[in-house]
């Protein structure tokens, strides 16, 4: 049985952290420390000859650690023997080392970090008896292997180890001068127990002499090739001596030419390897046949190939917010999403790279703001576009064998962009298409899967190319005609619309700066108002982005530039009553709400690629046989939503005082206005139901309240999508009050602060609750309810908000 006896001390001691180096009780370690706070306390210590705490930190990067988070648990406990000081206040120090203390707190005293530790000696009786002479014995046997694999070790440390008796000492002394890995230096640091650090010494050493083994082998083997390149170098260099002995010196001169390129070359062995065949084959062609022509393409295009060049990640998260908020307005969850790629990237540097798609109307800014990602990561870019592209050879390649055979556009992409790990665009993937030459959509899922893309294969290359370096962003109008196994590789991020507010925003920054720079206008020459771009924005242009936007004020530019250059001005200063003169009349009459409340008339939402817009259901109910018409190029699910608001409606007939028969006795028409627009969608349902009852029931619909939602045969309001664009719309005609599905109460954080501000939004669960909210008391005549409401300009809810 061995016998341990302890010694515990508590202690409060000043903290000097070792970025490299681990100190061991009882062996002195020499380092030097930059001038600074510790370096004059270190002064005031040594001379007082005080004790103070070496403690190694967990990151060497880490300038001015703070907390103990920051550090190993466990350091050592020591006194400065040698105080030397160094030019620029720097200090050199040789301390004496004392016993081991973990570390319970640490705080900031003053400008210097304290720790209160709980010093700790375990001593072993006898030197563990029989067991630690056994653990002795193993411990110097490992050594001796060990020692194979040091060229150089001094006597003095050889001398200094056979003499010591101490099993604690001997592992401290051994792991201090042997391990190389700082994290193994700690494990032994942080084991207290004699006999169980020397054991642990032990199986560290052998791990160690695993690794040395291994690595000697494959010097072995590299030593090897050398020898065998040196050896095919020479015989070269002799076939090159006998042309010239035969008047033949520029026979092979190509040959030549291209090994010393894949010699010189930085390519994997397994390239290196596919190129010496290639070469060997071209050897033995004819210079002029048409084979030799595609060996050469292939040969050159390998070489010029970045198989390991490439772009330190800029991982500064505050530059990159910057940069993307430099140059574009909005857009936050793409933003959001790669400062999160990227603080990410941080922690876990092997991380791999995610697929995101951008899918949004046109002109919202998903190609360009792919520029200024490239740009916040340090990455160059590539912009492959995949509009119209029907053929999959285009994705992987043309086999090398065809004559006119080419890369495939990914890898040529990355050979443009000259490094191996660029951002890669891949422009309007929803426009793909098939036809017998395969489908592209199908060759893109190894492209975009972190799983297999780490070993693509083009076709033409016919060599494993490793992706994963890659970021990938793909681009999208509409997610309908991807795929679904596609779509499931990429990370969707939407693409809002941008509201008014964020396309002035957009104008001032940067399309009005643009458009003058390249038609050469200065500041002083033209001046458009925010009042004008706002009149461009709401009668010029109808969409979700801003490149109609930015025509119309190249217009202007050009317009104002044949003024100045003509002599007719000097200056032009263009505010909304002028834009008239320079685009003739307004080319867009926004929708209003209804002057008064009439009967049969609702004001439904629709969403489209523009945005949202206001579409107006109406009905009328007339004598005749039960006919049923719906008008205004509807689609299928609109006029199934008008059965099931029908059949709703004669199933509760008795409820809203309706005759039972009125599906037998009259026609019903249901219009939407704008017949010549396409319209489909189930959130039509409650306007239709809505509109229907007010014709049925002669009351009133409210003017100033719109709606949407789906409804069920059962009267329940199902949820919908487009609400930020549809609550938009109709805060720009003037409603007051916007009647959803409760479903959509998670959506509310989406619709803008400007809306919730004028626009009153009431959730709604059944169809009952949206007509308490949008038809006029039962008891009131339409006529009455005329003479009750106040007149309102057609567009007076649309000039308020241009006043904001």
């Amino acid at each position: 049985m061995v016998n341990y006896t302890e010694r515990i001390e508590k202690l409060e001691l000043p903290v000097l952290p070792l970025k490299t180096q681990v100190a061991f009780p009882s062996v002195p370690i020499n380092f030097e420390i930059e001038g600074g706070p510790l370096a004059k306390e270190l002064a005031k210590i040594e001379k007082k000859g005080e004790p103070i705490l070496l403690l190694t930190q967990k990151e060497p990067a880490e300038q001015s650690p703070s907390k103990a988070e920051d550090f190993y648990k466990v350091g050592t406990v020591a006194t400065v023997r040698e105080y030397l000081k160094l030019p620029e206040n720097g200090v050199s120090l040789l301390t004496e080392n004392r016993c081991r203390a973990s570390v319970l707190s640490m705080k900031m005293n003053g400008k210097i970090l304290v720790a209160e530790v709980l010093c700790k000696t375990v001593a072993v009786e006898g030197n563990g008896g029989i067991k630690g002479e056994l653990l002795r014995k193993e411990a110097m046997s490992v050594f001796e292997r060990f020692r194979k694999f040091i060229p150089k070790l001094s006597k003095e440390i050889l001398m200094a180890m056979k003499m010591m008796d101490s099993p604690g000492m001997l592992a401290d002394f051994i792991a201090c001068h042997m391990l190389a890995d700082v994290k193994d230096k700690v494990k032994i640091l942080e084991e207290f127990d004699p006999l169980a650090r020397l054991e642990l010494l032990s199986v560290l050493m052998e791990q160690e002499i695993k690794l040395l083994e291994a690595e000697s082998e494959i010097h072995k083997r590299v030593v090897g090739a050398i020898e065998a390149h040196q050896r095919e170098f020479y015989l070269k260099e002799q076939l090159k001596v006998i042309r010239d002995e035969l008047g033949d010196p520029d026979g092979d001169s190509e040959i030549d030419e291209y090994y010393d390129k894949i010699e010189a070359a930085n390519l994997p062995e397994n390239v290196r390897e596919k190129l010496h065949t290639e070469l060997k084959r071209l050897s033995k062609m004819p210079f002029a046949s048409a084979e030799s022509g595609l060996q050469r393409n292939y040969i050159d295009f390998c070489l010029e190939y970045p198989w390991s060049a490439k772009t330190r990640d800029r991982l500064d998260v505050a530059k990159a917010k910057k940069i993307l908020e430099r140059d574009h307005n909005g857009l936050e969850k793409v933003k959001e999403r790669i400062v999160e790629y990227l603080a990410t990237r941080k922690l876990n540097p092997d991380l791999k790279n995610q697929i995101l798609c951008l899918v949004g109307p046109p002109g919202t800014g998903k190609t360009s703001i792919s520029r200024s990602i490239a740009e916040a990561m340090n990455r160059k870019m590539v912009r492959v576009s995949l509009g119209g592209v029907r053929d999959e050879a285009d994705i992987r390649g043309h086999r090398k064998t065809y004559v006119g055979a080419m890369p495939g556009r990914i890898v040529a992409a990355i050979a443009q962009a000259k490094v191996s790990n660029p951002l890669i665009l891949l422009d309007e993937i929803d426009k793909l298409s098939h036809d017998a030459h395969g489908d592209p959509a199908s060759a893109l899922l190894e492209t975009l899967d972190s799983e297999q893309n780490h070993a693509f294969r083009d076709h033409y290359m016919e060599l494993p190319v490793d992706l994963t370096d890659c970021v990938f962003l793909t681009t999208a109008n509409s997610l309908d005609t991807i795929p679904r196994p596609l779509i499931d590789r990429m990370e969707i991020i939407e693409v809002k619309m941008y509201n008014r507010h964020e396309k002035l925003a957009i104008a001032k920054d940067h399309l009005i700066k643009k458009q003058m720079k390249r038609h050469g206008l200065n500041g002083t020459q033209l001046k458009i108002t925010d009042a004008a771009v706002l009149e461009l924005i709401d009668f010029y242009t109808a969409e979700a982005g801003v490149r109609n936007l930015e025509r119309e004020i190249a217009t202007l530019c050009r317009k104002t530039a044949v003024k100045i250059v003509s002599g007719e001005a000097k200056r032009c200063v263009i505010d909304a009553k002028d834009v008239s003169a320079y685009l003739g009349v307004r080319k867009i009459l926004p929708e209003a709400i209804g002057e008064s409340d009439e009967v049969g008339v609702v004001n439904g939402l629709a969403y489209t690629e523009c945005g949202g817009d206001l579409l107006k259901v109406e009905t009328a109910v007339m004598p005749g046989s039960g006919k049923i018409e719906l008008t205004g190029s509807l689609g299928d699910v609109m006029k199934e939503s008008a059965s099931a608001a029908v059949s709703y409606i004669r199933a509760h007939a008795d409820e809203y005082g309706i005759e039972e028969s009125f599906y037998k006795t009259k026609d019903i028409h249901i219009h939407f206005p704008e017949g010549a627009t396409p319209k489909d969608g189930p959130s039509a349902g409650v306007a239709i139901a809505t509109s229907l009852l007010s014709e049925l029931t002669g009351r009133a619909v409210r003017r100033e309240v719109a709606m949407t939602g789906e409804i069920t045969l059962r009267g329940r309001v199902l949820a919908i999508g487009g609400l930020r664009e549809k609550t938009m719309a109709a805060y720009k005609a003037g409603v007051k009050k916007v009647l959803i599905p409760k479903e959509n109460e998670r959506d509310l954080e989406q619709i803008d602060a400007l809306v919730k501000e004028n626009v009153e939004i009431v959730l709604c669960s059944t169809l009952d609750e949206a007509l308490s909210h949008s038809l006029t008391p039962k008891e009131e005549r339409l006529d009455s309810v005329l003479k009750k409401l106040p007149v309102y300009e057609k567009t007076k809810g649309f000039e308020e908000e241009k006043t904001i």
